[in-house]
């Protein structure tokens, strides 16, 4: 990208509708060149065909394109695809397309690393770098929604914002970027099919509440043991679960919305049947769903994932409390794409 042009997508309607209008242009110039953006997606003025040469080339002296590229694919032997994507300044985040029978999930990033540190994440190892720009988050959904239809022929259905980085710590691009989704103008998706997962940063939640947000937010919990969470998520220094359940009754009050647990079982850590208890009492403050989840190890991992007997007793335990529990299995711990393994190990392809 030139430093000294705007970014083209960076522009509203109405700022396209003023463009048009500073340069003696017809107003209707604008809603063409916004459709063409998100609408259709292209990524060169050369493709909006609609649009006089004239213009098309006042445009390239103005703007650029601020776009992200297909660095490196890996197809996991389940057909699970992990994407390293490289930003316009060389800069590297990692997506993964996750193929059923007759679906598809994308699981995308929205932070150059992150600043969480986790204990249980790999992606915590990276140091933070910056946060993605709205235009990066929603161009990994269009790349990885055309790899479904290439690769698979299959529709991409569903997003979970899981990927590399802390969504709430990115909050006006990540919302910027759902609502270009969304909308009639861009992909259409529905926000029901967008889950958003956040290790709960508790204003933020607040915000969501009082912004109306529509899609589904899911939580990084892993224990509801306050003194057990801190020892693996820092945040939870500042964030604790006292904290944390205000802001999920507040977040539940103001949309109705019911709240997924992510519970990442580490073994002799979080498994025990007291650790369920605990997560059972925690879950009475609202409506919940709970994720389990497998825990995948990397080179350097700290912990080993669970016994299948103590997960069976775990979940039995919830069960037994009419709590609705779904057990999710890994996709693509092969090729280091499923939770907790993004960490770019890959380097810039010489492409």
């Amino acid at each position: 990208m030139n430093q000294n042009k705007v970014d083209i997508r960076s522009l509203s309607l109405k700022e396209f509708e003023d463009y048009f209008k500073l340069i003696n242009e017809k107003a209707f110039r604008a809603k063409q060149v916004y459709e063409w953006l998100w609408k259709k997606q292209i990524q060169s003025f050369d493709d909006m065909t609609s649009i006089p040469v004239s213009i098309r080339e006042l445009l390239k002296t103005n703007f650029d394109f601020n776009t992200i590229k297909i660095n490196q694919e890996q197809i996991s032997l389940d057909k699970t695809i992990k994407v390293s994507f490289q930003l316009h300044d060389s800069l590297l985040v990692e997506g993964v397309l996750i193929p059923k029978e007759n679906r598809a999930t994308a699981c995308i990033s929205t932070q150059a690393g992150c600043a969480l540190g986790c204990r249980f994440c790999a992606t915590g190892t990276i140091k933070f770098q910056r946060d993605l720009n709205f235009t990066e988050i929603f161009d990994q959904v269009v790349i990885l929604k055309q790899l479904a239809k290439e690769k698979y022929g299959l529709a991409l259905t569903n997003i979970v914002i899981m990927g590399m980085g802390e969504p709430l710590l990115n909050y006006q691009n990540v919302i910027k970027a759902i609502d270009y989704i969304t909308s009639k103008d861009g992909l259409e998706m529905s926000p029901q099919r967008i889950t958003l997962s956040t290790s709960g940063i508790t204003s933020k939640i607040k915000q969501l509440a009082n912004d109306g947000a529509k899609f589904n937010l899911a939580i990084s919990l892993h224990t509801a043991n306050d003194i057990k969470r801190t020892s693996i998520m820092p945040i939870n220094k500042t964030e604790n679960l006292d904290l944390l359940k205000e802001a999920l009754i507040y977040y539940h009050q103001k949309t109705g919305n019911r709240i997924t647990f992510e519970y990442l079982l580490l073994q002799n850590f979080n498994d025990s049947l007291s650790d369920a208890k605990e997560l059972a009492v925690f879950c009475k403050n609202f409506p919940t769903k709970i994720n389990i989840i497998e825990y995948n190890e990397t080179e350097d991992s700290l912990f080993s994932k669970s016994l299948p007997s103590k997960v069976a007793i775990f979940v039995d335990y919830l069960n037994s409390k009419n709590m609705i529990v779904n057990i999710r299995k890994s996709r693509g711990e092969d090729i280091a794409a499923a939770c907790g393994q993004l960490v770019n190990k890959c380097q810039i392809s010489k492409k």
